[in-house]
C-alpha cells in the first residue's frame, strides 16, 4: 500500500469512526465520572522548490510531500489515571516511501496534583521548547533548524521523533504554577541497533530535565508540553527555560565511547499590543558536548552527534484584522549551527503564516536562504554545501 492509499484509508477510517458515534458531542466521549476518551488527527503537507536541487545541480528541484499524519487517542479511567496513545507516519517523505504508521506515544499517566505527576512509557524526553512543541505547536512550519538531540534519531537507536522509553516526573511550584519542571530517565542509545556496534556497551541510561519560569502569564499546556505561540489567546507571555541531558558513553563507537552532555536555554515572549496585534519573539541557545575522538569520527559505525553550539531567533507579528477567513502573521528567523568537527552553517528565513484556527488550521509560505539544507544534519568533517534558496508552501490541520 503506497503512502497516498494508506493516508486516505486512515482519514476515511477516522471519519467513519466519528460518524458512527452520533450520540457524543464532538470527539470527546464521556463514560461517567472521571472516565472519558478523546480522539483526534493531524496532518502536515507541503510543496517546495529548491535552487540547484536537481541531480545535475543546475535547476530547481520540485516536490510535494506528506511530512506527518498523526492519530491521537487520550483517555482517563480513574481520578488519577490517564492514558495517551499517538501514531505517526514514518518514511512519509520521498516518492517511493512506504509510509509505515508507528507508535509515537504510548504513555500511562499517574496525575496526582500540580506538584508531582508520573508518566511512564514511550514519550517526549525533556529538552528544549522546539522539541516539546512537536511539529504541530510551533510558530513556524519548519520547526527545528538547530541540531537534534539523541532521541530524534530513527529506528530507535536512541529514540525517534524526540521520544524514548522511560519515566518522567513533572509538576509546577507556587500556587499559580509559575515555576515548572520535568525530569526523567530513559533507555538512551541502544548499542545493538547500530550496525557494527555502537557506544553505550555498559547499557547506561540517559538523564534529562527541563525547568522554566513564567514571568508574566502562566502558559497553559497539557502536562509538560509547550507551544511557541498562543496567537494572543494566552495574554502576555514571558518564559525562560533551561534544559539539560546527560548520557554516559552515549556517543562514538563501541571502541571509542564518549559521554554526551547537552544543555540549552530558550526564551519565549508574546505581547498583545494595544491594537490587538500580537508580537511574538522566540530565541534559543544550545550547546552539545560529546568528546568524540578522531578515530570515532572516521568510523562507519559512529553515533556521531553534533558537538558545538547553535542559536536561533524568530520574530513574528500577527495582524489583528482578518483577511478572508484568517489572519496574516509575517515573520523572520535566523539560525546558526557552529560544530567543532564540521563546517559552520546558517540560514535566514522570511515568510508569512495564514492563521485560520490557531494551530488547528494554518497555511505557511516562506523562503529560506543558506546552507543548512545543502549541508544537512551530518556533523562529520569535510561536509560541504552551497548557499541556496528554497521556497515552501505548507498546510497544517488538526481536529
Amino acid at each position: 500500500m503506497n503512502i497516498l492509499k494508506q493516508s486516505t484509508f486512515n482519514i476515511v477510517f477516522f471519519a467513519m469512526l466519528l460518524i458512527a458515534l452520533p450520540a457524543f458531542a464532538g470527539p470527546k466521549l464521556e463514560f461517567g465520572d472521571d472516565k472519558w476518551l478523546s480522539i483526534g488527527a493531524g496532518a502536515r503537507v507541503h510543496f517546495f522548490a529548491q535552487e540547484d536541487g536537481t541531480v545535475d545541480g543546475e535547476n530547481w528541484s520540485k516536490h510535494f510531500g506528506l511530512e506527518n499524519m498523526r492519530l491521537y487517542v487520550n483517555g482517563q479511567f480513574h481520578k488519577y489515571l490517564k492514558i495517551e496513545f499517538n501514531t505517526d507516519c514514518t518514511n512519509c517523505l520521498g516518492d517511493n516511501s512506504s509510509g509505515t504508521m508507528i507508535v509515537l506515544d504510548a504513555i500511562g499517566k499517574f496525575e496526582f496534583n500540580q506538584y508531582i505527576n508520573i508518566w511512564g512509557g514511550r514519550q517526549l524526553v525533556p529538552s528544549d521548547r522546539a522539541e516539546l512543541d512537536g511539529p504541530y505547536f510551533q510558530n513556524t512550519f519548519d520547526f527545528n533548524r538547530t541540531p537534534f538531540y539523541p532521541q530524534d534519531f530513527g529506528n530507535f537507536v536512541a529514540g525517534r521523533f524526540g521520544r524514548d522509553d522511560g519515566i518522567n516526573l513533572w509538576g509546577a511550584f507556587f500556587e499559580d504554577k509559575r515555576l515548572t519542571y520535568v525530569v526523567g530517565v530513559f533507555d538512551g542509545v541502544d548499542q545493538s541497533s547500530i550496525r557494527g556496534g555502537g557506544p553505550n556497551t555498559g547499557d547506561n541510561l540517559l538523564w534529562a530535565g527541563r525547568f522554566s519560569y513564567n514571568f508574566w502569564n502562566v502558559e497553559k499546556n497539557p502536562g509538560y508540553y509547550t507551544s511557541s505561540t498562543y496567537y494572543g489567546k494566552g495574554g502576555d507571555i514571558l518564559t525562560l527555560a533551561f534544559a539539560i541531558q546527560h548520557h554516559e558513553d552515549g556517543a562514538g563507537t563501541a571502541e571509542d565511547q564518549s559521554n554526551f552532555t547537552g544543555y540549552s536555554t530558550d526564551l519565549l515572549m508574546e505581547k498583545v499590543l494595544p491594537n490587538k496585534g500580537v508580537l511574538t519573539v522566540e530565541g534559543e541557545y544550545k550547546v552539545f558536548e560529546t568528546g568524540l575522538t578522531q578515530a570515532a569520527l572516521t568510523a562507519d559505525n559512529c553515533f556521531c552527534l553534533f558537538d558545538g553550539d547553535s542559536w536561533t531567533a524568530t520574530a513574528l507579528y500577527l495582524f489583528p484584522e482578518k483577511l478572508g477567513i484568517g489572519q496574516l502573521q509575517p515573520y523572520v528567523r535566523y539560525t546558526a549551527n557552529d560544530p567543532d568537527f564540521s563546517s559552520f552553517r546558517d540560514e535566514i528565513e522570511v515568510g508569512t503564516n495564514y492563521i485560520i484556527d490557531g494551530h488547528n488550521a494554518k497555511i505557511a509560505l516562506f523562503y529560506q536562504y543558506g546552507d543548512i539544507n545543502t549541508k544537512g544534519r551530518t556533523w562529520l568533517p569535510n561536509v560541504t554545501g552551497d548557499n541556496v534558496g528554497l521556497i515552501k508552501l505548507a498546510l497544517q490541520w488538526q481536529i
